[in-house]
């Protein structure tokens, strides 16, 4: 089976270790061990197997999170990248077709393309603020569709769908009966500190995905997670025993402390002090470059910008890497060109570098194409 390569990730891989800035990221900068640990021991903690499905004490912690789930209705998988592998090679056949949200992460693109399914996108309309327009999520389904593909908190833009229009994405999948799949992995990282509502609870074919990276800042655990009807989740335990079998001991271990109510509250509150911290720097910079129009994110730490130098957006971002050795997200890789995603929650001295660079390559760009549009 030929896989669609996977452009944004095959590019990060490639280069976020070897630039001198990262601005690619789409979270927080992460926590150390010590701080997370906080003066816990785990010295006796044994490194063997862990049960591949989750010990039930952290399916507990995480349906604590989904209001009515119960530990059978969830399964942790490596990472939320798994998460959505296991539930679209569960859900998707040759000759499917798949509605998914665009601008998206575009794994469940790649994959459901992969997997020999019609792909449809469902656009998030940046005159609305990045709101979708339901009518065209209307047109879009049909009695064929197998799956709709939801991103909330959005990824690359950072919107938040309202409940109203989770509800409405609701109604209109349940009229064929198609499966929702909800990328939950933002939740947790908005502006306002008021926590997005979660799909779970509201339909009954319905897989939340989420995880520890984005708002928790601790993407190097590699811990991620469904929540799903029971049936569904036993089958994709099964799954995983193709892939990954089950997470690290000590990954399952410093999961379950994250999750600790407190001990989670206080790395939320710090992921949500860190964006609102760093979020005016990047609005007053994108302002002042002149070519920029954007809506400033309400979840996440990216911002996702329109801009009007004639410069594709790949060119771009590539000559941002070999001139001046910084990384960002062109928006080709949400086939979206004169887009740039700019990751903004790293370090302070690393975010202040990054955008000096930019500047001094877009003034190089001035230069060479003219007034912009």
């Amino acid at each position: 089976m030929k896989i669609v390569p996977f452009e944004m990730e095959r590019m990060q891989s490639s280069w976020e270790n070897r630039v001198r800035v990262n601005l690619s990221e789409s979270g927080v900068h992460p926590l150390t061990l010590s701080e997370l640990l906080a003066g816990e021991d785990l010295g006796g903690e044994l490194l063997g197997y862990p049960q591949s499905n989750g010990t039930e004490e952290l399916r507990e912690k995480i349906s604590d999170l989904y209001a009515g789930s119960s530990p059978d209705e969830v399964v942790v998988t490596t990472g939320t990248a798994e998460a959505n592998y296991v539930a679209l090679w569960k859900l998707v056949e040759p000759g499917d077709e798949v509605v998914i949200m665009v601008p998206n992460y575009m794994q469940v693109w790649g994959l459901a393309t992969t997997f020999g399914a019609s792909v449809k996108a469902l656009p998030l309309r940046e005159e609305n603020r990045w709101a979708p327009d339901l009518d065209e999520l209307k047109r879009a389904v049909t009695p064929k569709t197998r799956l709709i593909a939801i991103v909330n908190p959005n990824n690359p833009t950072g919107s938040i769908l309202t409940e109203d229009e989770m509800r409405a994405i609701c109604k209109i999948a349940g009229e064929v009966g198609a499966w929702i799949l909800a990328d939950e992995v933002y939740q947790g990282a908005e502006i306002s500190g008021e926590t997005s509502p979660s799909f779970w609870g509201w339909y009954d074919r319905l897989l939340v995905t989420s995880g520890l990276s984005k708002a928790y800042g601790l993407p190097g655990l590699r811990v991620g997670w469904v929540v799903g009807p029971k049936d569904v989740v036993a089958d994709l335990w099964g799954y995983k025993d193709y892939t990954t079998i089950g997470p690290g001991a000590l990954s399952e271990r410093l999961a379950r402390l994250a999750l600790e109510p407190a001990r989670r509250q206080r790395i939320l509150e710090r992921t949500r002090g860190i964006l609102r911290s760093q979020l005016p720097t990047i609005e007053a910079w994108a302002k002042n470059q002149g070519v920029f129009h954007f809506h400033s994110p309400r979840a996440g730490a990216i911002v996702y910008l329109r801009y009007t130098l004639e410069l594709g957006s790949t060119a771009l971002v590539e000559r941002l890497r070999d001139e001046k050795s910084v990384l960002i997200v062109p928006g080709d890789h949400f086939k979206m060109d004169r887009y740039l995603r700019i990751g903004y929650g790293g370090e302070r001295a690393v975010l202040d570098r990054g955008l000096t660079l930019i500047s001094e390559l877009l003034e190089s760009v001035r230069t060479e194409v003219g007034t912009p549009r």
